[in-house]
């Protein structure tokens, strides 16, 4: 089987050690160790283009795996099966998708042999020119960019402040301190622009939302949280979108409304995805526009990309074929 993999070198723990590991389960394979979208796009164009692999196998976060996904759709090549190797900080679609560790990863994937491993189908929300498995605006952009703050002034402690340790130390130190002494919120108003809005009522079942009909403006006022995904996790296990993939073709949106004290105080139930939740609001869309009354930063898989006044999500027409390492990892233990 043609497979390739590319290992991004700055994500928390990649490392040059994954080549001599891809030679020793996948000799046939074709490895390429990146530090810069430069060079990763050099690669898919040298490498790639010219013979499409049936598995490229991604070694980063959540970032690495989007820049890529959004770097083959640049250069007009079809999305080959994608294995995800957990080497990021959050790594939501690792998780979701059941991966080990890379070696692991790669010596299940020399056992099964010659042939395509099991997969599942992913959908993607298109925004601002991406695919994504997950973007928005609130609490979660501003805490990355203070987690990545926090790093830049650790120093020698830097290590320390990595990972959930080091979220969860922005979140209660900057992100909270910062919106407990606020003046005012911010504010959305969320308009559909596709077919009628479906939501989740409090016994889990799917209903149509009464005035969700197309140009029907779906919530306005507060929020502390407000995005899209097509998958249920934003990463260490946090199911912020737990109804992502409930129905076919529809992205989950979500609203928060509550502050910031009211979410600290549920936060584990938060984290578990718990519903339903007060304040909480459920959208299951083809398309919608979000508005501000300010500008707010906006993420998309974990990278911070700037500030927004208006952002609209879509469900893109692409799909994803990811490993699905729960069954491959029960296959070749049976």
């Amino acid at each position: 089987m043609n497979i390739a993999v590319l290992v991004n070198l700055r994500a928390r723990r990649g490392s040059e050690v994954m080549e001599g590991l891809v030679q020793r389960f996948l000799p046939r394979a074709r490895v390429a160790l990146t530090r810069s979208v430069e060079e990763a796009r050099a690669w898919i164009d040298q490498q790639l283009r010219p013979n499409p692999p049936a598995l490229l196998l991604a070694g980063g976060g959540d970032g690495t795996i989007t820049g890529l996904l959004n770097e083959l759709r640049a250069q007009g090549l079809a999305l080959p099966a994608i294995g995800v190797l957990p080497m990021g900080t959050g790594n939501a679609w690792a998780r979701v998708t059941g991966a080990p560790r890379p070696a692991v990863a790669l010596k299940q994937l020399a056992a099964y042999g010659e042939r395509l491993p099991p997969l599942r189908p992913f959908g993607l929300v298109r925004v601002d020119g991406h695919v994504a498995p997950f973007a928005g605006t609130g609490w979660d952009a501003e805490m990355i960019q203070d987690f990545k703050n926090q790093l830049a002034a650790s120093g020698p402690l830097r290590g320390a402040q990595a990972g959930l340790r080091g979220y969860l130390g922005a979140m209660f130190t900057r992100t909270i301190p910062r919106h407990l002494f606020s003046s005012s919120k911010a504010q959305v108003s969320v308009y559909n622009l596709g077919a009628p809005v479906l939501t989740v009522d409090a016994n889990r079942a799917i209903r149509p939302l009464p005035h969700g009909d197309t140009g029907e403006l779906l919530y306005r006022g507060p929020f502390g949280v407000a995005g899209a995904a097509t998958t249920p996790e934003w990463g260490f296990g946090f199911k912020a979108f737990p109804f992502a993939q409930a129905m076919p073709h529809r992205l989950s949106v979500r609203v928060y409304g509550a502050g910031v004290m009211e979410a600290t105080r549920n936060m584990f139930k938060l984290w578990r995805g718990e519903h339903p939740m007060p304040n909480m609001h459920d959208f299951l869309v083809e398309r919608v526009r979000m508005d501000f009354d300010r500008e707010v930063p906006f993420q998309i898989a974990g990278d911070v990309i700037g500030l927004r006044r208006s952002v609209e999500f879509e469900l893109a027409e692409e799909r994803v074929q990811l490993v699905d390492w729960h069954r491959l990892s029960s296959l070749v233990m049976a």
